[in-house]
């Protein structure tokens, strides 16, 4: 039997195929006239999905209130002019602005270009040599190797150099022995780029190796008041994530927060004195005088400048700086009365101990021994047949920190070997500044720098350490002479701002006061003569002085104890002077 043929619109696709262009572009068609429909309604579904989540985010004691202010809302629009359809308007457009097709966002490229990728091979080539060892069944570092299996972490700047680089190194190599790092870092500085600072961290349990660009150090911080507390120090600025601390500061117009190097004295502190050396324009005066502007406030301040170079004249004469010496006469008398005076603090101190009490206000106020260049008073000490003044500082570094006394001294460091025993010994506070190469910042801080060395070294800028902390980069507040001509004005004004009143004028002040509190008392006085005012114990006291009980209250002032036998400074006090270097010694 044959077989009868299948109808024709079962085997004809052309009809079918016409259906279906038909069918696409009715639905194109529609997509395109309910495409504003179709967006508003998108929009209105995240905006009510938005809604729903603030809702639920919103606790329950504040429910109320914000359906208050939504029915306030309501009531509002309803109540202005035309304001239903304003507010349908304000919806629909924040429903289209909501429902709008955002565009995904660009997938970084997959890998390192042709250039990166070349000097990610050229600094693997370079590591194959210390890295590699004959007999390793499976090398990670080898001649034609794939530095993909070594490098786990890259990043590049916009100039096309490495900036931050991830390692791994085999785990027989001697990463406990400084030379074989120094190696290393060496390698790495040179084939990444000079001229950047570099850090290095070595995680010897993962056997990875991170080098980091490091940004420039701020330079445009001057001398202010730092927010600190008293025994604390702003030596300088440091790294973001090399201490746990910022401190506002003002640099020019802005504000911002940066982390400070903070040095702490007193009874508590384990790095009571501190020591800086630095190349000769690299900032050791500047540090000093920071320090000493610092101190003011909260302490006495004694000034040596060995160098005589008047750095200090500005200090000179002010409240609170009890001496700036500049000669080797004036050096020596100076030393040996702060001796004496740390002796004499120790003496009461102890004394006030064993009886009970708390120590005296005179020996608790903090008292700063500043000694700039020591090394040139040692020279002319030794051209005189005298005393090298650092041997008088034996005391005050040794006992220093139980007297309320601390003592910062600042030096070349090419002058470091005429240092004497006791300062070496005594300052564990350490401060680096200027060009330097990696032994002489370990000579002297005790510990190797993490960083290479920067290409170019502005004044201040340098290395600190803290006892047995880690080697900080350290970039020094700019605080200049406000009297040098070289100074800016911002900056002068900045130290001056900070500078206490002079001396001179305080003793007027207190001249004025007494005088007036006088006159009241002699206006005041109903008994007696003429001009005499009734003294603490009913008695009088002559026109020209001023009873006991109108300066210090009716009481007067407490009795007197027992005289104690206190050993006394046999040096004379230093005054508010300041003393010529050129002066005739004698």
């Amino acid at each position: 039997m044959a077989r009868r043929p299948l109808p024709r619109i079962l085997t004809d696709s052309a009809p079918i195929a016409r259906g279906r262009e038909f069918a696409r572009t009715a639905a194109d068609g529609a997509a395109d006239v309910f495409h504003p429909l179709i967006t508003i309604g998108r929009g209105l579904r995240r905006l009510i999905a938005a809604g729903r989540r603030r809702w639920s985010d919103t606790p329950k004691e504040r429910r109320g209130s914000l359906l208050f202010l939504a029915a306030g809302s309501v009531v509002a629009v309803a109540l202005v002019p035309y304001g239903p359809v304003l507010a349908l308007v304000t919806v629909m457009a924040a429903a289209a602005w909501a429902g709008r097709e955002q565009q995904p966002a660009e997938e970084p490229a997959a890998g390192p270009g042709e250039a990166e990728t070349g000097r990610l091979q050229a600094l693997y080539e370079a590591l194959v040599p210390y890295f590699a060892i004959e007999g390793d069944p499976s090398p990670l570092y080898a001649h034609d190797g794939d530095w993909e299996s070594a490098f786990t972490e890259y990043a590049f700047d916009e100039a096309g150099r490495p900036a931050s680089l991830t390692l791994r190194y085999p785990a027989y190599f001697t990463d406990g022995d400084a030379a074989s790092r120094a190696r290393i870092e060496q390698v790495l500085y040179a084939k990444s780029g000079r001229g950047r600072e570099y850090h290095f961290a070595w995680d010897e349990e993962s056997n990875q190796l991170t080098l980091t660009v490091l940004p420039p150090l701020p330079t445009d911080i001057a001398a202010q008041r730092f927010v600190t507390t008293h025994g604390e120090t702003v030596l300088g600025f440091t790294d973001a994530g090399a201490v746990q601390r910022t401190l506002p500061v003002e640099a020019g117009e802005e504000t911002r927060d940066v982390p400070p190097v903070v040095w702490r004295t007193g009874l508590r502190s384990t790095e009571p004195h501190l020591l800086v050396l630095g190349q000769p324009g690299a900032g050791t005066t500047t540090l000093l005088r920071s320090i000493a502007l610092q101190a003011l406030p909260y302490g006495d301040v004694l000034v040596i400048d060995g160098s005589g170079t008047g750095e200090y004249a500005c200090l000179a004469g002010r409240t609170g700086v009890m001496g700036v010496e500049s000669g080797l006469s004036g050096a020596l008398a100076t030393l040996e009365w702060a001796a004496h005076e740390t002796e004499r603090r120790l003496i009461t101190a102890n004394r006030a101990r064993q009886a009970g009490r708390q120590a005296p206000d005179d020996i608790r106020w903090p008292l700063w021994i500043i000694l700039d260049r020591p090394s040139a008073l040692a020279h002319l000490s030794v051209a005189e047949g005298r005393d090298d003044p650092q041997q008088l500082l034996h005391v005050p570094l040794r006992h220093g920190r139980a007297a309320y006394v601390t003592v910062v001294v600042a030096d070349q460091l090419d002058s470091a070997g005429l240092l004497s025993e006791p300062v070496l010994t005594h300052t564990r506070a350490r401060v680096v500044l200027g060009p330097a190469t990696p032994e002489d910042v370990q000579a002297v801080l005790g510990a190797p720098p993490h960083t290479t060395p920067a290409a170019d070294v502005p004044p201040g800028r340098g290395y600190a350490r803290l006892g047995n902390g880690p080697v900080l980069r350290l970039q020094v507040p700019a605080t200049p002479d406000p009297y040098d001509d070289a100074t800016s004005e911002a900056h002068r004004q900045a130290v001056l701002d900070l500078l206490p009143e002079p001396a001179a004028a305080m003793e007027e002040d207190a001249t004025e006061d007494l005088s007036a509190a006088a006159g009241l008392a002699r206006a005041e006085g109903t008994g007696g003569t003429d001009g005499a005012v009734p003294g603490a114990e009913g008695g009088t006291v002559a026109g020209g002085a001023v009873g006991v009980d109108v300066l210090f209250g009716g009481a007067g002032l407490a009795a007197p104890s027992a005289p104690e036998e206190i050993t006394e400074p046999s040096g004379p006090a230093p005054a508010h002077r300041t003393v010529d270097a050129g002066r005739a010694e004698g």
